[in-house]
């Protein structure tokens, strides 16, 4: 073969060599993360749950579960997170079924829910829970002063961490239960309950108390005279991660670990929560 010939042939092949890497590596997509590729992560939150993750005014995802899983997506680059604005109910379903590989939405950790998530082994942030009560109820300061009361808490569905919360309680207090109801749907209007007397008290976050009542701009700031909140406790929260996720679950670890040492978390929470629960965290048992 003459000398020119050779040298065309061999340039052929590489041009070939070349179209078929590119076309590998069009056909592969994104889904994998392998070979350096970035995978698409669906985070769930729920939408409507100020000041843990919400929509902001210009139609953006926020609040302290959003943001902190934000802060993770920087310090993961195999991964580009997507965030999906969604109800509690679907989010639950959604991750469960692998419709969102994650969700956020200040979740507490049960055994039930072991059964369909992954916990991952770092939490993801802590949250106040405590009792809405009238103002002329503000003495009773625990779940044993409002067992002992007698009196009525709003129902919580079976399926919300905060009955199993309540529920945990009667189990470890068998003679001084509080009257715990299931209820209907995930949440009912707690405060507005309470105003209306239909019970004497309900459990509720401290975050979307102060957004609701004592903001000025809260949708019952108008009952900020007639109503206290009360907290009982300070719990571990979480991020639930579809039961396929434990490759992510485990990079998720990684990264939530170093930003908590690096205090990244301790000024979200002052932001979010005007408070800042780490520092009671060597006192939290949940």
């Amino acid at each position: 073969m003459k000398p020119l010939k050779v040298f065309s042939f061999l340039i052929g092949l590489s041009l070939f060599g070349l179209l078929a890497g590119c076309g590998s590596d069009s056909a592969s997509g994104d889904s994998t993360g392998s070979d350096g590729e970035v995978r698409k992560i669906k985070v769930a939150y729920d939408q409507a749950s100020k000041p843990i993750s919400w929509l902001d005014d210009n139609g953006n995802p926020t609040g302290y579960d959003v943001e902190a899983m934000k802060l993770v997506d920087e310090l993961l680059p195999e991964y580009e997170f997507e965030f999906v604005g969604t109800t509690s109910d679907d989010l639950l379903v959604g991750v469960s079924q692998g419709k969102y590989q994650v969700g956020v939405k200040n979740a507490f950790w049960t055994e039930e829910r072991t059964e369909k998530f992954i916990y991952p082994k770092e939490f993801l942030g802590l949250s106040s829970i405590g009792l809405v009560l009238k103002k002329e109820n503000e003495q009773i300061k625990s779940l044993e002063d409002f067992a002992s009361a007698g009196m009525t808490l709003a129902p919580i569905a079976a399926n919300n961490a905060q009955y199993t919360v309540i529920d945990e309680y009667n189990q470890k207090n068998p003679n001084n239960p509080v009257k715990l109801k299931a209820g209907d749907t995930f949440s009912v209007d707690t405060i507005q309950w309470v105003n209306e007397g239909r019970v004497d008290g309900g459990v509720i976050i401290e975050g979307p108390f102060e957004k609701q009542v004592l903001a000025e701009d809260g949708p019952y700031h108008n009952l900020v005279d007639e109503v206290v909140y009360n907290e009982f406790n300070v719990i571990k929260t979480w991020p639930l991660f579809n039961k396929k996720e434990q490759e992510f679950a485990d990079a998720y670890d990684e990264a939530i670990k170093k930003l908590k040492e690096e205090k990244k978390l301790n000024g979200l929470m002052e932001e979010f929560y005007n408070r800042d629960l780490f520092e009671v965290l060597d006192q939290v048992e949940r």
